[in-house]
Order: structure tokens, then C-alpha cells, then sequence
């Protein structure tokens, strides 16, 4: 009999997880107006609608560039050097803690904390219309 209530709870929890899996996603993807709104913190020093580099580099066409490759911007070593090439997954990590995620950058902004600011500004980011 336990081995069919743990059956029965395991196939709940899968049902449960696949009705909300939509609405998950959709979360994760972040509200672009609300991004605007965030990103307010982040224009001093960079641009979304502009090929122009402020103290940090424009953030045109961000996603699928490698990190350090905005023409005519002085980067840090340690950020020209990273490797990253920059995606939805490598941003949030970077938003989260600039300076651990790579250690030696020149950004001094400290990082957002709440994840769902992060997916905002990302969704705001990819599309700034």
C-alpha cells in the first residue's frame, strides 16, 4: 500500500511540475518594461539603444558577443581575457556579482540581488523598444 501512495505522490509532483513548468519559464524570461525600470541603476555607464560606450561599454547586441570586444572601449585583463561569451545564463551570473563572477573586472557596481530584477533588466536588455 506505501508503495502505492508514494506512486500516487510521484506522479502528482510530475503533473504539478509539468502544468507549472509554462509558467515558470515565462517568469524566467522577465518583464522588459520592469528591466527599463531596473536599468535606470545600470545608465550612467551604459547605453542599449547606442553603439556609444559611456565609463563601461554599450550593451548593443550583447548577447552571443564574447566579453572584452566592444571596439574602442578600454577593458580590464581580466574581463578581454574571460572567455565568456555573453548569454542569458552568463549576464544573470555577472548581474548577481560582478566582481567574483570576474575577479579583476573594472565595474564597480555591486550586482543586483533579486533574481527576478536580473531576468527583468536581461529581457530589457535583449529588446530595449
Amino acid at each position: 500500500m506505501t508503495s502505492t501512495k508514494n506512486n500516487m505522490a510521484l506522479l502528482l509532483a510530475g503533473v504539478v511540475l509539468a502544468l507549472s513548468a509554462p509558467v515558470m519559464a515565462q517568469d524566467a524570461a522577465g518583464d522588459p518594461e520592469a528591466g527599463k525600470k531596473v536599468f535606470r541603476q545600470c545608465q550612467a555607464c551604459h547605453v542599449v539603444d547606442a553603439e556609444q560606450n559611456r565609463v563601461g561599454p554599450h550593451l548593443v547586441g550583447i548577447i552571443g558577443r564574447p566579453a572584452g570586444t566592444v571596439a574602442d572601449f578600454k577593458y580590464s585583463d581580466a574581463m578581454a581575457n574571460s572567455g565568456i561569451v555573453w548569454d542569458e545564463t552568463t549576464i544573470a551570473e555577472y548581474l548577481a556579482n560582478p566582481k567574483d563572477y570576474i575577479p579583476g573586472n573594472k565595474m564597480v557596481f555591486a550586482g543586483l540581488r533579486k533574481p527576478e530584477q536580473i531576468q527583468d533588466v536581461i529581457a530589457y536588455i535583449a529588446n530595449p523598444e
